[in-house]
């Protein structure tokens, strides 16, 4: 149970590798708030975690939307009374019509949707999570990267 009593944050929180972190963290305890873009899929991975006995909470939010990342997070504060763990598991090739192109087959669009969608969401959470986790003296950030 390494993460009773902690709150933890996981963007991309309904499929892949933000739902197996925010399995396991459930699991050991961690009062998990999942940051997802789709409802459906927000919803479902809610109700498991719960079902499976963990404490989750969703949040619909469009990683990509400084606004969206702001207005989340002051959420998550004001309700938990702080964030102690983020992860940013956001990213990928599925942002563009051909994910296996290769680097030479990209066009520029193309390279900068992937560089906005990999990077972007990483760099607006953590730049809304940082201030919370000074004030609190502590925190952890763990940063997921794709293939992409």
């Amino acid at each position: 149970m390494r993460f009773t009593g902690k709150v933890a944050v996981i963007t991309a929180f309904a499929n892949g590798i933000g739902r197996a972190t925010a399995d396991i963290m459930a699991r050991e305890g961690a009062t998990v708030v999942g940051v997802d873009n789709h409802q459906g899929r927000l919803d479902e991975a809610v109700t498991a975690l719960r079902g499976a006995g963990g404490t989750a909470h969703g949040r619909l939010c469009d990683a990509l939307d400084a606004g969206q990342v702001e207005a989340t997070v002051a959420s998550v504060d004001r309700q938990f009374g702080g964030v102690h763990i983020l992860v940013n598991a956001v990213g990928g090739s599925t942002i563009i019509a051909n994910s296996g192109t290769g680097v030479d087959e990209l066009t520029f669009a193309e390279w900068q949707r992937l560089i906005a969608f990999n990077l972007d969401g990483t760099f607006l959470f953590t730049h809304a999570v940082v201030p919370i986790m000074k004030r609190q003296r502590h925190g952890k950030i763990v940063n997921f990267a794709a293939d992409a």
